[in-house]
């Protein structure tokens, strides 16, 4: 069973690595032309897992910011990673150790807890561990390659490799939203609450990492309340006398 979950999350995080591939190519780059140094930049993706707060966390260090400013930007843009884990910790298996519990919360991104999320019926740690084993050696080689390759590679391509995540995590959110309607309603109604604080011009000053929690709580609440998932009773077992 162990070795089941582990395969199907292989081929789950196939897609997710070599997404991750393109897009950490950039973060590269930026890494070594801001001044870290190659195996800096690949220390920071193989420990982070993180793009957005990557990005946020190497303009801090190339401006000379502070340990304070880089820890609270790093809590509000992660700070997102805190529900999908409550979220994940719901959906594994009642067994699951504590440890395998928090091997699973180091690599939780929003396209593995996208992945791990459809899956029916409880989760092994093992899938996520699959996920896991594709998901970060392609975050870091990717890195790894974006930092070697320096500034050899036209405007054009990097601006295909930036949006390349994007088209990932469309593929992670269609398939289900098209078997369910709760899904689907879901997904329409955080990008109408996202383009509300991107259009509103009060709303516009919100950080983008407290966008991403305000608009969890406010469409994942409502789903919760008006399309609760039933929980299945346990079947009582008959004993027969002989």
């Amino acid at each position: 069973m162990k070795s089941e979950s582990f395969r199907k999350g292989l081929k789950d995080g196939i897609p997710i690595g070599l997404g991750y591939l393109a897009v950490s190519f950039t973060f590269g780059m930026m890494a070594v032309q801001g001044g870290l140094g190659i195996w800096q930049a690949v220390l920071i993706s193989l420990t982070n897992l993180t793009s957005a707060g990557q990005l946020a966390g190497l303009d801090i260090i190339v401006a000379g910011g502070t340990y304070w400013e880089m820890a609270l930007t790093q809590l509000i843009i992660n700070l997102r990673y805190c529900l999908m884990s409550f979220s994940l910790s719901q959906k594994l298996k009642r067994d699951e150790a504590w440890g395998h519990r928090y091997v699973v919360a180091f690599g939780v991104t929003d396209e593995i807890f996208g992945v791990s999320a459809s899956q029916p019926g409880k989760v092994s740690a093992y899938y996520n561990y699959g996920a896991m084993c594709v998901a970060i050696p392609g975050w870091t080689l990717g890195t790894l390659l974006g930092a070697v390759s320096g500034s050899l590679l036209p405007d054009f391509i990097m601006s295909a490799l930036g949006v390349a995540i994007y088209g990932m995590f469309l593929a992670v959110i269609i398939p289900p939203a098209k078997k369910n309607r709760a899904v689907l309603g879901v997904v329409v109604a955080a990008m109408a609450v996202s383009c509300l604080f991107a259009v509103m011009p009060v709303l516009k000053k919100v950080s983008s990492g407290f966008v991403i929690i305000i608009t969890t709580i406010l469409v994942a609440g409502a789903a919760a309340y008006f399309c609760p998932i039933k929980e299945e009773e346990p079947k009582e077992e008959c004993i027969h006398e002989d």
